[in-house]
């Protein structure tokens, strides 16, 4: 961002806070932390001429990674929905000592990001379930996922869906911030 507009992004902030409805209108929606149901009824009256993209994801801590991939996924269509695991789902998939961040407070996170249409919290190790009653229009993974590796990819293709790997900007995972923090702070 250019300093001319930064500035002149301060100057109307600073005018707007005597009208706290015209600030709440320039301010980034929020997504809706909805359980299956509550999404299925919500997605219903949209659809028609709406994009669904679907994407999934532990989400523990974080990072660019995280949110440049879920730019790229909403880019791909209208509404994106996340599919976040829950805690116990987390600590069958990457052990014992994870999740770091619980499930409400990462669902929180997710929620303030300005590409996130909707977070639903699954139990299960997989998101075929959310997949199967979603059905989205695009189902997308990072480009470290391999096709043959994108659980779902066949239901969604063969409905006509598209699968899509978006590429990694950023080298880092959560795996490797917590590994940096334990050498810094845990001689």
């Amino acid at each position: 961002m250019n300093p001319a507009t930064a500035r002149q992004i301060a100057q109307a902030i600073r005018s707007l806070t005597r009208t706290p409805m015209v600030f709440t209108i320039l301010t980034n929606k929020m997504g809706v932390l909805v359980d299956l149901d509550g999404l299925l009824n919500r997605l219903r009256p949209l659809r028609p001429g709406k994009k669904v993209v679907f994407t999934n994801g532990c989400f523990d801590i974080v990072h660019a990674g995280h949110v440049d991939y879920l730019e790229k996924a909403k880019s791909l269509g209208d509404i994106l929905v996340v599919g976040l695991n829950s805690d116990s789902s987390v600590r069958r998939i990457k052990g014992a000592r994870r999740p770091i961040i619980p499930q409400a407070l990462r669902a929180k996170v997710l929620c303030g990001l300005k590409p996130v249409d909707y977070v639903v919290i699954f139990e299960e190790d997989t998101p075929m379930r959310l997949i199967e009653a979603i059905r989205p229009d695009v189902l997308v993974k990072g480009g470290d996922w391999t096709p043959d590796r994108i659980v779902g990819k066949e239901l969604v293709e063969s409905y006509g869906g598209k699968v899509v790997t978006v590429p990694v900007e950023f080298n880092i995972s959560t795996t490797e911030i917590v590994e940096r923090i334990v050498r810094l702070y845990c001689p």
